[in-house]
């Protein structure tokens, strides 16, 4: 089978296409015909060994995928042969089979696209924990998504709305905030032109966003804290930037908040039902309608290096595809 593998820790320029040999389903596995995968900023620090989770050379990139089921391995018989599924399997995504343990996949219902299937676990699946079991999301908070044009961002953007919130999306640029626009946001703010404190607290008649959702880290953090609601809720998705942020504590004392962790990927492993259960959500909002996953562009497999490129130029709006063929 060809396969895109990472042979050094330097990054897209250590990606070659090569072939290997198929993979088996061991007991409790699927054998997974990849279709699709998606790539994420995290591709762009698992292949420098900067990610929290290491594999050991060398390994593909791609920490989602769909496709179809090859085989099944023993003791797995809720499945069929050909029947579609996509998940989150970490990294390895990026090559023609990999044989993934059931509890990783979800069905993929009739109507959902390969390329579409590949791009939810991952930004989907960590919107939906996030705002509404770490963030207790209610109908009426107000939302604001730092870094809101990527993928994570997006995907934040939908599911706020569609759970009856006010969405702020911070992003660069007009251009990255009019597809924001487009995907629920209904009040925008451009970073680089205003100053992120005073414009959400602008944006909310001075009380702030009652949910931050924080995509980038750095220096953002600190000032669109200080911008948060009486008992706000701030929720460090990841660190786009480049930069973890030091926080002063007395923040969170003055605003009554709290500052909570999402980390979405462990999650999914300890708890994989509820997982399913919200990328299935996911699905029927797509299939209704109410949902449109944003594509920036559609790779073959051999230029995986040149699309983990575009993510750490900053460059995409919504999500990375790969076309396994």
């Amino acid at each position: 089978m060809k396969a895109a593998i990472c042979t050094k820790l330097d990054g897209p320029d250590a990606i070659e296409i090569t072939d290997l040999a198929k993979p088996v389903a061991g007991p409790g596995e699927v054998l997974v015909r990849v279709k699709a995968a998606a790539l994420n900023f995290l591709d762009t620090l698992i292949t420098r060994g900067k990610y929290q989770f290491k594999p050991e050379l060398p390994f593909s990139p791609a920490a989602e995928i769909s496709g179809e089921v090859a085989a099944l391995g023993k003791g797995v018989g809720d499945l069929a042969v050909g029947q579609r599924v996509c998940g989150y399997i970490g990294w390895g995504g990026a090559r023609e089979y990999v044989a993934v343990k059931r509890d990783l996949l979800v069905e993929v219902p009739d109507g959902i696209t390969d390329a579409v299937a590949a791009g939810v676990s991952v930004t989907f699946g960590t919107a939906m924990y996030g705002l509404l079991d770490r963030g207790r999301l209610k109908t009426g908070d107000t939302v604001a998504v730092l870094g809101a044009s990527s993928g994570a961002g997006l995907a934040a953007v939908e599911v706020a709305a569609l759970a009856g919130a006010e969405v702020i999306a911070v992003a660069s640029s007009a251009a990255k905030l009019e597809v924001c626009r487009q995907h629920g946001a209904t009040k925008l703010l451009n970073y680089r032109e205003q100053d992120l404190k005073e414009g959400l607290r602008d944006l909310t008649d001075g009380w702030g966003p009652d949910v931050i959702y924080d995509c980038v880290g750095g220096a953002d953090a600190e000032a669109a804290l200080r911008s948060i609601a009486w008992l706000g809720r701030f929720l460090v998705i990841g660190f786009a930037s480049g930069e973890i942020p030091k926080i002063p504590l007395n923040l969170t004392l003055l605003k009554n908040c709290d500052i909570a962790g999402v980390f979405w990927g462990e999650a999914a492993v300890r708890d994989p039902g509820a997982q399913r259960q919200n990328i299935a959500r996911v699905f029927e909002w797509i299939k209704a309608g109410r949902m449109a996953p944003h594509t920036a562009q559609v790779y073959p497999l051999e230029r995986v290096g040149d699309a983990i490129r575009q993510l750490d130029a900053r460059a995409v709006t919504g999500k990375l595809i790969v076309e396994i063929e």
